[in-house]
């Protein structure tokens, strides 16, 4: 996986980071406050406050990345064991790939809520770390911000879970390592900003026109991919611009 591979995932960080904004307004305002959040999905950014707000909302996001990472590795590592070595289930995995890009592509126009029903699904795995974030709030320091976003990289959600399925198809775990890495520094500069300007940066990203607009970037990575998995041939540079990489 080279870095030109690593482009479309980033695009789709950046273009799917509307859905977080959306959800972690409410999320923002009962962290700042140091009560345990509530809502059991979305990715969160850190509501900046005084003194070292910057550097906590750098930390919270170092942390929510390198959980994205290390799930990117351990799914990656999956094709490494040989699970996704057999032609036909690596072709199927390209095939699920793509198709929870054009879900989430959908979602983000809210044009199709289906992946709202994966989320709730990983609430199983959340309900079991939300207790550790009692201990870290309020967020006062640069490393309490870490371990809160290193937690919060764990928070059901289906954009997560369909870069996730892009990262196991990398073929190992320092590929899908990387392929959440680009993932991650995709969602950067929306929840950076999210962090320092709050309310007035989402109002403005939750306009309908960005969410279609980003929907359609995201839906049109999925539709590529499923043309060339159809087609079962390379399709020349446009190969550049399919996220997953083809078995």
């Amino acid at each position: 996986m080279n870095s030109l591979s690593l482009l479309p995932l980033f695009m789709v960080g950046l273009a799917g980071s509307v859905h977080c904004i959306g959800m972690c307004g409410g999320i923002v305002g009962a962290l700042s406050v140091g009560v345990a959040p509530t809502p059991p999905r979305a990715v969160i950014a850190i509501h900046a406050v005084r003194d070292n707000g910057t550097l906590r909302v750098l930390a919270y996001n170092g942390g929510r990345i390198g959980s994205y990472m290390l799930a990117g590795a351990a799914a990656g590592s999956l094709a490494g064991a040989g699970m996704v070595r057999i032609a036909s289930l690596q072709v199927a995995g390209y095939w699920l790939a793509n198709l929870m890009l054009v879900a989430l592509g959908l979602y983000l126009m809210d044009a199709w809520r289906g992946l709202a029903h994966l989320e709730a699904a990983g609430n199983v795995l959340w309900r079991r770390l939300r207790p550790l974030l009692k201990p870290l709030l309020p967020m006062d320091t640069p490393l309490k911000a870490l371990a809160v976003g290193g937690l919060w990289g764990w928070v059901p959600c289906g954009m997560v879970y369909s870069a996730l399925l892009t990262a196991m198809m990398a073929g190992s775990a320092l590929h899908g390592a990387a392929a959440m890495a680009a993932f991650g520094l995709g969602t950067l500069p929306t929840l950076l900003g999210m962090g320092l300007l709050g309310a007035r940066l989402r109002q403005q990203m939750q306009r309908r026109a960005v969410r279609i607009a980003s929907g359609l970037l995201v839906l049109g990575f999925g539709l590529l991919g499923l043309l060339r998995a159809a087609n079962g041939v390379s399709l020349g540079w446009l190969d550049a611009l399919c996220v997953a990489p083809h078995p």
